[in-house]
């Protein structure tokens, strides 16, 4: 298996990051992509930790939107703050996470969309794929893929929650869906029926951790063992077993970032 999205380098597992790392691998877990925030330091020293700890962890690096007023009306400084990360990280293996979140308006939209599309530049021209975000902005993201994208950009739209016609839009410009713990919360039956209907070679499993953690541990803090929950209740959708589910998951993480 793999958590195809986490954030171990975040604060809330500095202390006990061993003890979390040593569940991940005793429940299976393959390797992780652990997610940093573009010109963060102290992610970047925990993700040094992470590595240390487990080298087979590969990393992602974007400036999420809700950062994005950091670089109001100079999109491109964020664009060569990534690009100098990037050069400095030799286990990066995409852009992200990277997007629009029009629910909460941290940043101004205009903003965020100039730093998205300055970003998926930067993926075309280092020839990486995407980690997406994006919540309620549907129209502006696949606009912003399309067009910035050019027909190359390649990635994954992450802890998809959306519907099935961004579903289908995303699978048309060939990126894969990433689900997480949601889709084991009772009142997530929409996204369940979504979930089932994406073709299994272009699925990924994630945790999202710390957040969402999934049911039987739901209100807890996440840990990417946890992914193991998320595998399974994908399974039991496309009527597979698990151990195929996490076989056919972790041959797609490999597809798309070539760890």
């Amino acid at each position: 298996m793999i958590d195809s999205h986490c954030h171990l380098a975040d604060e809330g597992f500095a202390t006990d990051l061993v003890a979390v790392i040593d569940r991940a691998k005793s429940a299976g877990l393959e390797r992780a992509l652990v997610i940093l925030e573009g010109g963060n330091p102290k992610e970047a020293a925990q993700a040094a930790r992470v590595q240390a700890l487990w080298p087979e962890v590969c990393v992602a690096i974007g400036v999420h939107p809700h950062q994005a007023h950091r670089f109001a009306d100079r999109a491109q400084d964020a664009a060569a703050a990534v690009r100098r990360q990037i050069s400095e990280t030799p286990s990066v293996r995409a852009i992200g996470e990277i997007g629009l979140d029009y629910h909460y308006d941290f940043s101004p939209r205009d903003a965020q969309c100039a730093v998205f599309r300055a970003q998926v530049h930067v993926a075309r021209e280092q020839k990486l794929p995407v980690v997406i975000h994006t919540r309620e902005a549907d129209v502006d993201t696949l606009a912003i893929l399309h067009d910035a994208g050019g027909g190359e950009a390649r990635g994954v739209l992450h802890c998809f929650t959306g519907t099935q016609e961004l579903a289908d839009a995303a699978l048309d410009l060939g990126f894969y869906l990433s689900f997480a713990g949601i889709i084991t919360f009772p009142k997530a039956g929409d996204l369940r029926e979504v979930a089932r209907r994406v073709p299994m070679d272009r699925l990924l499993t994630e945790t999202d951790s710390p957040f969402l953690a999934p049911v039987p541990h739901r209100g807890k803090r996440n840990e990417p063992a946890w992914v193991a929950h998320v595998v399974e209740a994908l399974a039991g959708l496309h009527d597979v077993a698990p151990q195929a589910m996490a076989e056919r998951t972790t041959a797609n993480f490999h597809e798309l970032f070539r760890p």
